[in-house]
């Protein structure tokens, strides 16, 4: 039988997907299965590793029985970013696993900054100091949980852990490491100095494989489990949202273009063939045979959404039709938003302040405010930010920015999108691929079981093509133009108030 298929397993912080995806990049079945979080505490943010595995097989299982698993050339993997686990050799998960939401190792992470450098790390490393790389939760452990932490024989992210489960070998991808916060970004190998500094031992990571390189095959044990044919090659992947930009199209070949991902945080990128940090962005590895994707980050995307339908007190049964209400009454808000302007830092900000404690402002209330004008600052809000971002990279790179491709659940609304076009000034085009991230893996997949010569040939065969391009207003662009003028000002103004801010409530 013919193995025309290939698999993208997506490992995200609440499912697992698994997609079977053709050589055209066309989606031919589908298995998914929820993943549980735990919060037991503030800011503190868990998942059993057993549900990485039990949700992959779930999905996999329910992915071979709508097709004949025989057709399977090959597996790849993309995984949620910075979720980590410390396990036994054999697999064992000593405590849950800690998700990239956990905040708890903030005062590491200044300590850190202090004692290691911030710039040295950051060169090394592509990743300003930042509450988000695991390398921060590993000094908490090791402070907070040092017994437990002294038997750990393996420390792996998301990707690691379910190429050990499938193959028997503890291996990850490079672009599934860098996140971690120890990877050396210019020679593709863990860093001595930052595993020094933090305590780890080498031993404890695991091996690397570049993207497109196979890391082992389905074990018979993982075959039963799957219901995958034993033999089926594992191909290393990436991180979720380098996987996203590949899907999306962005690559050498598409010089100029970014992707944003209008998802709970709203994440873009662009490519670029040489290593360049700066605090405007994070540096990862691209899902490419070779390259980097300079990637800015809004923890607070369509999460900004579900927040505001939760406040006006929307149940999960009215949620959509109260945003279908909210937003054609935002349509009917003027530019601007009567004055109400949105900074979307409800979960902190990353690039370009780097400041975990940054709270959310909304200004410009008034008698006049309607929640359509409300609305539509939360959109507008979340798009001038994203347009001074990608202003900021261009700046630092060199890369210049022709289009944006959209892509997650926000990018389904036409209104939000051509706002962010107009915001922008430049085209968004509306990608046909809903499952970027799949996507992303199934082509480094593809490449992994000899279709093509080269990652970026199964990309271009397989990166899915726009269905709708919307282009900027000229009017309106010039008039965003002002409005992000005075939107970049508010946050260095109030940084040092909300500091204050921040220091009194946590001692309350």
């Amino acid at each position: 039988m013919t193995r025309d298929l290939v698999i993208g397993i997506d490992s995200s912080t609440s499912a697992t997907k698994a997609i079977a995806w053709n050589a055209e990049g066309r989606s031919v079945a589908e298995g998914r299965a929820p993943i549980a979080m735990a919060n037991p505490a503030p800011g503190q943010f868990e998942q059993d590793p057993g549900e990485w595995w039990s949700s992959t097989t779930a999905a996999l299982t329910q992915l071979a029985g709508q097709i004949d698993p025989k057709r399977i050339a090959a597996i790849g993997i993309s995984n949620q970013r910075e979720t980590f686990g410390i396990f036994t050799k054999e697999g064992k998960p000593l405590r849950p696993g800690m998700v990239w939401l956990d905040e708890r190792a903030k005062p590491q992470q200044r300590r850190f900054g202090q004692t290691f450098g911030a710039e040295r790390v950051h060169a090394i490393s592509g990743k300003p100091t930042d509450v988000i790389p695991p390398i921060y939760r590993m000094l908490w452990l090791q402070e907070h949980e040092a017994e437990t932490f002294a038997r750990a024989e393996r420390i792996t992210e998301v990707h690691g852990y379910l190429t050990f489960k499938l193959t028997g070998h503890w291996t990850t991808s490079t672009a599934s490491a860098d996140p971690m916060g120890a990877l050396d970004m210019r020679k593709h190998r863990w860093s001595p100095e930052i595993l020094e500094a933090i305590g780890v031992d080498a031993g404890l990571m695991l091996d690397l494989a570049s993207p497109g390189e196979q890391t082992g095959a389905v074990t018979s044990e993982a075959a039963r489990a799957t219901g995958l044919p034993a033999g089926t090659p594992v191909i290393a992947g990436g991180g979720d949202g380098q996987c996203a930009g590949t899907g999306a199209g962005v690559s050498a070949d598409h010089p100029g273009r970014a992707y944003v991902n209008l998802g709970t945080a709203v994440v873009s990128g662009c490519y670029g063939a040489d290593y360049v940090h700066d605090r405007a962005f994070r540096t990862e590895v691209a899902i490419a045979d070779r390259g980097y994707i300079f990637e800015t980050c809004m923890r607070s995307g369509t999460f900004l959404v579900d927040w505001l339908t939760q406040i006006l007190g929307a149940d999960s049964g009215g949620k959509r039709t109260l945003i279908a209400q909210l937003e054609a009454e935002a349509k009917d808000s003027p530019l601007g938003a009567g004055g109400v302007m949105v900074v979307p830092y409800w979960q902190g900000c990353m690039n370009p302040y780097w400041d975990s404690s940054a709270r959310g402002i909304v200004a410009g209330l008034s008698g006049s405010t309607r929640r359509g004008d409300i609305y539509r600052a939360f959109l507008e809000g979340i798009a001038l930010e994203q347009a001074t971002c990608s202003a900021h990279v261009a700046k630092a790179t060199g890369v210049a920015i022709a289009d944006f491709v959209a892509i997650g659940g926000g990018a389904a609304s036409d209104f939000w999108v051509q706002i962010v076009a107009d915001v922008t000034g430049r085209p968004v085009l509306r990608s046909e691929t809903v499952e970027a991230s799949s996507l992303g893996a199934a082509i480094a997949a593809a490449k992994g079981a000899g279709w093509h010569r080269s990652i970026a040939e199964a990309a271009s065969a397989m990166a899915g093509e726009p269905v709708k391009t919307f282009e900027p207003d000229g009017k309106r662009a010039a008039r965003y133009a002002e409005l992000r003028a005075i939107h970049a000002e508010i946050w260095p103004k109030i940084a040092a108030w909300n500091e204050r801010l921040v220091d009194f409530t946590e001692q309350a």
